[in-house]
């Protein structure tokens, strides 16, 4: 049987963005898309993969979008079938500062009558194909909150008559900061995947990269855009040396240095020069992210100033997040101690109820501080909540060696 999933991920948000376009309504892309695919799983089996995976997909929903919009009308055949050429032709012709669909759709989505999470749902689901329970896990919401929140956006879409298509050049700096945030929602479940036998999704890292590129093209003088940027490509120097040839997880303080990607270290540096000024989130973690890449050692990290790092980014965002990762932080300036003093702080945020991110810090302060028994604990309450196979094998070596 044919392998679809990595082209599903590489296809899915194109053909999904181009189609909408196309046809200008959201349910009859994904769904055409979403038909397209069960066709492929039909026939590629049988006559092989195309050249062109992507076009063949479009092409076939395409006419699946076609044949639906034909069934739902109430137009004679040739006047529908005027109508669509006429929308066709429109579309291709269409000339506009946003030359690429995803972003197109992604400036769509960031329409200000959409609340922001609905925003962001939206986009994850039509742009990068991500599942219901992978946005759930970036959101830190439960699956059927936010397969409500993706029915009611689309649906609010359709009656409110919301146009699919990019706002006038002067209106895109309004949206911007959703355009960013699903951005880095795309790259951060590639290079953190939550779920799955993989630790890493390529495509979807490189889809981040990409995508963030783009908009700094689109948008030379969007300070922020330069600061994704600069996050993405100097987090993406390290991928390759994340996992080992088994597919194990490397924490930073094993990987191999040298194997590092230079040539993105110094354009996420670059970057990160064009952003100075910036007064949005994306700067202070592009430069702890500069701050691991420049380091030559583990033992030569410069804690002091991530740290301080960590402490405007909690004053910009208020981040449970941030405040769980800003103490596993402090604890490697201060030690385990004050690590677990300034995690307390944020422990019983209900925001991160649905996440083991404070259990595993907690652990990892546990078992530098050399109090293993305790770490043994929250290694094994962490192991209940995660859903990556790698990250699971992860926390299974380290309650092996706090002697479970």
């Amino acid at each position: 049987m044919v392998n679809l999933d990595g082209v599903f991920r590489r296809e899915w948000g194109p053909a999904v963005a181009a189609l909408a376009r196309w046809s200008g309504d959201l349910s009859v892309a994904e769904d055409a898309v979403q038909e397209a695919f069960a066709e492929a799983l039909r026939a590629w089996p049988r006559d092989g993969v195309p050249d062109n995976p992507g076009g063949w997909v479009l092409t076939v929903a395409r006419n699946r979008a076609r044949d639906r919009l034909r069934r739902e009308t109430t137009r004679p055949g040739k006047e529908l079938a005027a109508v669509i050429d006429e929308v066709y032709r429109r579309t291709e012709a269409d000339v506009h500062p946003v030359r690429d669909d995803e972003l197109r759709m992604m400036f769509t989505c960031a329409h200000p009558a959409l609340d922001r999470l609905s925003q962001l749902a939206l986009t994850l689901r039509l742009v990068s194909g991500l599942t219901v329970a992978e946005i759930a896990r970036a959101l830190l919401q439960t699956e059927a909150a936010v397969g409500q929140r993706i029915t009611r956006a689309k649906t609010k879409v359709r009656h409110a008559k919301i146009p699919l298509r990019v706002p006038p050049a002067e209106l895109l700096p309004e949206r911007t900061p959703h355009v960013l945030s699903c951005i880095y929602s795309v790259f951060t479940e590639g290079y953190w995947s939550t779920a799955g036998p993989s630790a890493i999704r390529d495509e979807l890292c490189d889809e981040g990269v990409r995508l963030a590129s783009e908009l700094c093209t689109l948008m030379p003088t969007e300070l922020e855009a330069h600061a994704l940027a600069a996050l993405v490509l100097l987090h993406d120097s390290r991928r390759s040396t994340r996992v080992d040839a088994d597919g194990a997880l490397v924490p930073l303080e094993e990987q191999d240095r040298h194997r590092w990607d230079r040539g993105r270290i110094a354009r996420g540096l670059e970057r990160l020069k064009q952003a100075r000024g910036s007064t949005g989130p994306y700067l202070p973690q592009a430069v702890i992210a500069a701050l691991h890449a420049t380091a030559p050692s583990w033992e030569h990290t410069d804690w002091r100033t991530i740290c301080t790092a960590y402490d405007k980014l909690v004053t910009m965002t208020d981040s449970p997040v941030v405040r769980a990762n800003r103490a596993l932080a402090i604890g490697f300036r201060d030690g385990p101690d004050a690590g677990l003093a300034a995690l307390e702080q944020v422990a019983h945020d209900p925001r991160l109820s649905r996440s083991n991110l404070v259990a595993s810090v907690r652990a990892d302060l546990f078992r530098r501080a050399g109090r293993r028994d305790d770490a043994l604990i929250w290694y094994r309450t962490a192991l209940e909540s995660n859903g990556s196979d790698p990250g699971r094998e992860y926390l299974r070596r380290r309650i092996v060696e706090c002697g479970g």
